[in-house]
């Protein structure tokens, strides 16, 4: 699975990324890149970022998703993320990884109904 990119779909204003897979800190990087550049390229103003299957993260791939959420606020995108496990939540508090102005669902659908309720207003 090393190297491979992590689909990225657009659905309206919204992109949605569903992780499904452990990420090595090569992936997290490009998918850094890449979902930025889709945002300038497509002038999305959401970002659902699935993280479902994943149970466990390091500092490297913590610091990584901390980044893309901020730097997509910067971008002027709402961020939802979803299906946060246990163990994840619990590396990225203990990490100091702050998830400020980031809107959390159990999983993607509750996370596209936030997010749309969300650019609304």
């Amino acid at each position: 699975m090393k190297n491979m990119r992590i689909p990225i779909l657009k659905l309206h204003n919204t992109l949605i990324v569903s992780i499904q897979w452990e990420l090595d800190d090569k992936t997290a990087l490009q998918f850094q890149e890449d979902l930025l550049n889709k945002m300038h390229e497509t002038t999305a103003i959401g970002v659902v970022i699935d993280l479902t299957p994943i149970d466990f993260i390091d500092s490297f791939i913590a610091k990584v998703i901390g980044d893309v959420i901020s730097m997509s606020g910067l971008m002027g995108a709402k961020v939802v993320i979803t299906g946060i496990q246990p163990a994840v939540a619990i590396t990225l508090i203990e990490l100091g990884i702050r998830l400020e102005n980031v809107l959390t669902a159990l999983d993607l659908e509750n996370g596209l109904d936030k997010l749309n309720k969300e650019l609304e207003d």
